[in-house]
């Protein structure tokens, strides 16, 4: 949350609600809509951090607000996450500890394992099908948003392809 929260005060000084309306428009229903209460402690964290500083902002009718605006440090957080390429591969997956897991153990069977997993994401896909139906056409961020877990999907559900085959062969 603390980057995309850093990248919206890149583009103009803002209070909290107006960085959770920022991001619910530009991502849509798609992604999990922020906890307003998350982005103002992570606001405080950046703020300790130095990445940002607030100032208070009387208002004549309602409490004073607080706006944010990015400092240097922040800035120079914004430019080095964007300069950093994503090289995580996704080796670290719960499904995948408790598939080899579950062969060591005994606990559990493999292939019930698979068959269970391949339930959840053909229903994930589901979802994701009536959300992208739902959604704004205009919105082509929450569409890209959309298709893209949608492919991660079925790259997932060929990977549980392969995974049952190469368990179910003979040894």
């Amino acid at each position: 949350m603390r980057l995309p929260l850093l990248t919206l005060l890149a583009r103009e000084p803002a209070h909290g609600y107006e960085l959770k309306q920022g991001l619910e428009q530009l991502l849509g229903s798609a992604y999990p809509q922020p906890n307003v209460g998350q982005i103002y402690v992570t606001l405080g964290r950046l703020e300790k951090q130095g990445l940002i500083e607030g100032e208070d902002i009387e208002q004549s009718s309602r409490p004073n607000k607080k706006v944010y605006r990015l400092t240097a440090s922040g800035q120079e957080a914004v430019r080095a996450w964007f300069d950093k390429p994503e090289t995580e591969p996704r080796v670290r997956d719960d499904f995948f500890m408790k598939l080899v897991l579950a062969s060591h153990t005994g606990v559990a069977d493999q292939i019930a394992l698979i068959n269970k997993q391949r339930r959840q994401y053909l229903n994930s896909m589901r979802n994701l099908s009536k959300l992208a139906a739902a959604e704004d056409r205009d919105n082509r961020i929450a569409h890209l948003l959309i298709e893209g877990a949608m492919l991660h999907l079925q790259a997932d559900l060929d990977w549980l392809e392969r995974c049952q085959e190469e368990l179910e062969e003979p040894e």
